[in-house]
């Protein structure tokens, strides 16, 4: 009886978050190989660009566990999460927008998150099956740098529902496309597919003179030259902007999606 109780189990967690998930229709993994790329920045735009057009709904799930940023992106520091007879509501920026991080869950911004594998992926189990998502046309999932538990885990948990791919973010830099390579082939490995690779922080237009300069010159090509190697979509590349970092950690939170995006 143990046996068929543990060999079952998998199978009744897949169908549950298959139920819960039922509702989403398009999810967006969004993957780095370093930190620092502005990976978590950009899933903010992303989820905002979207919820750009009001007859959209939108998520975006924060499972950076260790490191989560997207509070403070979003303006939502403070915030706490409520509990229905459904399940954890989000914290919702606008309508149309919703939002779920373990940050949420801290008593201050400044805790510290010292968890194991295993009981970052229970957490990554619970925000896909406690969270009432509702009716989702986007869930973005905004995931920590590199190719460890939880990259596994939201693959593992995500393998039954309509999980359109990954989009991974990169600087220009040789450094970073060195890990960005891994995460390709970590993409490979697990079966996700890749949407395609930003290349972000892609030249600096000087608001005065209007040159460009490359404050991370693309010593081996950048991202283009690499997506090329590796028969990989480069699906753009977003320039540095100081204004993207006032709006961030300002407070200032209405993003011109059109000219970032």
């Amino acid at each position: 009886m143990a046996e068929v109780a543990d060999g079952s189990r998998p199978e009744a967690e897949a169908a549950e978050l298959r139920e819960r998930l039922r509702g989403v229709k398009h999810i967006v993994v969004v993957l780095s190989g370093k930190g620092g790329v502005g990976k978590s920045t950009f899933s903010a735009l992303l989820a905002h660009g979207l919820a750009a057009d009001e007859s959209k709904q939108v998520a975006l799930l924060d499972i950076d566990i260790c490191g989560p940023s997207i509070p403070k992106m979003m303006g939502l520091e403070g915030e706490q999460v409520h509990q229905s007879g459904s399940g954890w509501s989000p914290v919702y920026v606008e309508e149309n927008l919703g939002v779920m991080s373990v940050g949420f869950l801290l008593s201050s911004p400044d805790d510290a998150v010292i968890w194991r594998g295993p009981k970052k992926n229970g957490l990554i189990k619970q925000f896909l099956r406690d969270v009432d998502w509702g009716e989702v046309d986007y869930l973005i999932v905004d995931t920590p740098p590199g190719t460890s538990d939880e990259h596994l885990s939201i693959v593992q948990y995500l393998s039954a529902s309509n999980i359109d791919g990954a989009v991974i973010i990169t600087t220009p830099q040789e450094v970073s496309l060195q890990d960005v390579r891994k995460e390709i082939n970590f993409c490979h490995k697990v079966k996700l597919p890749i949407i395609g690779v930003v290349e972000n922080m892609s030249g600096f237009i000087c608001p005065n003179c209007k040159k460009e300069s490359q404050i991370f010159p693309p010593t081996t090509g950048g991202a283009e030259k690499m997506c090329q190697n590796l028969n990989v979509s480069l699906l753009g590349k977003v320039p540095l902007d100081p204004q993207i970092g006032v709006q961030e950690y300002c407070d200032q939170h209405h993003f011109q999606e059109e000219k970032i995006i």
